[in-house]
């Protein structure tokens, strides 16, 4: 079934020019269309921690839902972003422990926050990217606001989050 899922990872974070709400923006491997999610800020903070690699001096939430998985001998292997609905998108984590394999729902930022952590892929369902406001740089019939403003970003606006 993963046919239907296309391996992304992470193109940068940034914010929102008009709503200042943090943006988390996705690439697919050949960078042919970039997703971009709304995200909250305590969310954004945890993803450019990460991306970052900064430590903490104390585990934060996403660190500890990883130690917590980590001592139940379970481990993440994927993270999906499986479903659009009312412009909301919705995740799964894929965690295994012993024999069983578990679809955990989560909220996109979640479940990319856990992906860095344990190193598990990140994928969204064709669905998803079939009904989302996606980038491609090349579509002449994309929204010309949306793809001016995504072209105008420097690599600064994709770069370090700053908080």
């Amino acid at each position: 079934m993963t046919s239907d899922l296309v391996p992304m990872s992470i193109k940068g974070l940034m914010l929102d020019p008009v709503s200042n709400s943090p943006i988390v923006v996705l690439k697919d491997e050949e960078e042919k269309f970039f997703l971009p999610i709304w995200v909250g800020i305590f969310e954004a903070n945890a993803i450019a921690l990460q991306l970052e690699n900064v430590a903490t001096p104390r585990p934060m939430t996403h660190d500890l839902l990883r130690n917590i998985i980590a001592e139940l001998d379970a481990r993440v292997t994927r993270v999906v972003i499986n479903d659009l609905r009312d412009s909301t998108f919705f995740a799964q984590i894929r965690v295994i422990t012993g024999g069983r394999t578990l679809e955990v729902d989560a909220r996109p930022s979640d479940a990319i926050a856990l992906a860095l952590r344990t190193e598990a892929p990140i994928f969204v369902a064709q669905t998803v990217l079939d009904q989302a406001q996606t980038i491609t740089p090349d579509s002449e019939d994309q929204d010309e606001k949306m793809k001016k403003w995504f072209d105008s970003l420097s690599p600064e606006d994709l770069g370090k989050y700053k908080m």
